[in-house]
């Protein structure tokens, strides 16, 4: 399998270090940390990724050197293109342009379907069509777009129920099947904006994104008055079913795509959706450095627990700006990646223990992913050592003949027969990213919850984004002129991060700011307290009747 050199991630043949690293020390880290891994070989073996979650999705004629599946190839287009493989990219898009169909009798789920293959063609016709001449001539004629128009029609059934939002699952031959489950999560109707919008603005057709929109308009519709979400609901009544909720699990692609989607398509109505909720998960999820769930009608904690999904957030809070959130967080999750030697997928905060039946580790990114995100806005080399730990925890525990297998019990490194495909679109992508960022060079994108990178393109914007946010913005003033600055802007918080760049000296509203409610600071209880602008830390009502850090003197 030519393909499947994305194994070598981390091979002295395919790594070229950044030309914007400018730390000759740390350069010289990455070679080493390259050479280290240089007996990484291409898998021969077939990929142990079943597609049961997608149904029957194949490829119709296989080539004879091909065992492994059409999720894991979809999968992978974006991270051949990263890694500078363009040969084996065009064999790629030949191969299922030829053969893949999506006239099959397969029930697959919606969310899944949408973020793995809609959001992988979608992201691999971009990277095909973008200035870099990655294809011969004449060889791509939008294939692989037609493939994704043809997929996005049978979602769109889905979408057919009385409130919009849309059910879990769908037959790709057949629409929504009789006595579907009407159950589906946040995350699974309100984490298809980016895919489903992107296929809108490529193939001119609004329907894609509107079906999205109306779901993700009406799911914000439903939150709490704290501003909070539960987990899963019923698409036909719009009713909740599970009202404990948190960053982790069922919800943590929804949070993801509001702000993205801001990135993406330039709609203030994204800001302000993520901007309300972010404030409500700060206010009631977060103690300390960690997240817990609480219950969205009263804010309460439920389950005080750590959860392997909930490791993408600090790399979400790096692109909005809290670096000092996003740093706290990461370490504690580094933490308890060392103290078992990988990230188990449930780990109980209140009492320091693994969740007795949920010890696995299915070599999930998210880690990986925040720790390239703090890396790219901080450049500590810290980071990088983060990253040489979890490439050689993956090597040492996972890496096996026929790939790398997940792990079933973290405390004895049991392993069990699974490759899940995001193994190969994110938690590699995110790693070779880390060490090597050319791709990245002089150039702007987001990358969708699977790791598919989408271009942000300013024909995509119905109005184009202000450099600014109107609700959290000061005047930072240079020389004679003034002009609008945020953390948002400026992608950084807290604001005293500034004292070493060219506005040395100056403090910039955070993004995580929330003022006390009354001007002059006087409080009855904790809830008229806001978030302190400089640290991005709770405030609280003193005995004396005052807002304040009290909690940190």
């Amino acid at each position: 399998m030519t393909w499947v050199l994305l194994l070598l991630l981390l091979s002295p043949a395919i790594i070229n270090l950044s030309t914007s690293q400018s730390d000759a020390r740390w350069a010289a880290k990455k070679r080493r940390l390259r050479d280290k891994h240089d007996e990484l070989k291409p898998l021969s073996k077939s990929f142990t990724d079943s597609l049961s979650e997608l149904g029957n999705l194949k490829l119709e004629r296989l080539p004879q050197d091909y065992s492994g599946s059409a999720l894991t190839l979809i999968e992978s287009l974006s991270s051949l293109v990263i890694m500078g493989n363009n040969t084996e990219f065009q064999s790629a898009v030949v191969w299922l342009s030829e053969n893949l169909t999506f006239n099959v009798d397969a029930r697959v789920n919606l969310f899944e379907c949408n973020i793995r293959v809609l959001g992988g063609l979608v992201s691999a016709h971009l990277l095909a069509t973008d200035s870099t001449d990655r294809l011969g001539k004449g060889v791509y004629k939008n294939q692989l777009l037609t493939l994704a128009q043809d997929l996005g029609k049978r979602f769109l059934p889905a979408f057919n129920t009385p409130t919009g939002l849309p059910y879990a699952w769908v037959n790709l031959k057949y629409g929504v099947m009789e006595n579907e489950t009407t159950e589906t999560s946040t995350s699974g109707c309100g984490s298809l904006i980016l895919e489903m919008g992107a296929l809108s603005r490529l193939t001119g057709d609004p329907k894609y994104e509107s079906a999205a929109l109306r779901a993700l308009r009406k799911l914000w519709s439903m939150r709490s008055s704290l501003n909070l979400l539960g987990t899963t609901l019923d698409v036909s009544t719009g009713e909740w079913i599970e009202h404990s909720s948190g960053i982790g699990a069922g919800v943590d692609s929804f949070y993801e795509y509001l702000f993205k989607a801001h990135i993406l398509f330039g709609k203030e109505e994204f800001w302000r959706m993520f901007h309300s909720a972010y404030i409500a998960v700060q206010k009631y999820f977060r103690h300390g450095p960690w997240y817990h769930e609480a219950d969205m009608r009263t804010g309460k904690a439920t389950y005080w627990q750590l959860t392997s999904l909930q490791a993408f957030w600090p790399g979400l809070q790096v692109l909005v700006g809290d670096i000092a959130a996003a740093n706290s967080s990461h370490r504690e999750f580094v933490y308890v990646w060392k103290k078992y030697g990988v990230l188990p997928e449930r780990y109980l905060l209140d009492h320091q223990m693994l969740h007795p039946t949920e010890k696995y580790y299915p070599l999930r990114p998210e880690l990986a992913e925040s720790t390239f995100y703090l890396y790219q806005a901080t450049k500590d080399p810290w980071y990088i050592e983060v990253g040489e730990s979890i490439v050689n925890s993956l090597n040492l525990y996972t890496k096996v003949d026929g790939g790398f297998a997940s792990i079933r019990d973290v405390t004895t490194m049991q392993l069990e027969d699974h490759q899940h495909s995001f193994f190969l679109a994110e938690t590699c992508k995110y790693l070779f990213l880390l060490f090597d960022d050319s791709f990245l060079v002089e150039k702007n994108y987001i990358f969708t919850t699977e790791g598919h990178p989408l271009p942000v393109l300013s024909s995509w914007h119905d109005r184009l984004p202000e450099t600014y946010i109107q609700t959290n913005r000061t005047l930072l003033k240079t020389g004679n002129q003034a002009r609008r600055t945020s953390s948002m802007s400026k992608q950084v918080c807290p604001p005293t991060t500034f004292n070493s760049w060219e506005c040395s000296g100056q403090e910039v509203e955070s993004a995580c700011h929330v003022p006390d409610a009354r001007g002059d600071h006087r409080c009855l209880t904790d809830d008229e307290c806001g978030v302190d602008s400089s640290n991005c830390r709770r405030r609280s009502c003193s005995m004396a009747g005052y807002c304040g850090l009290w909690l940190f003197i």
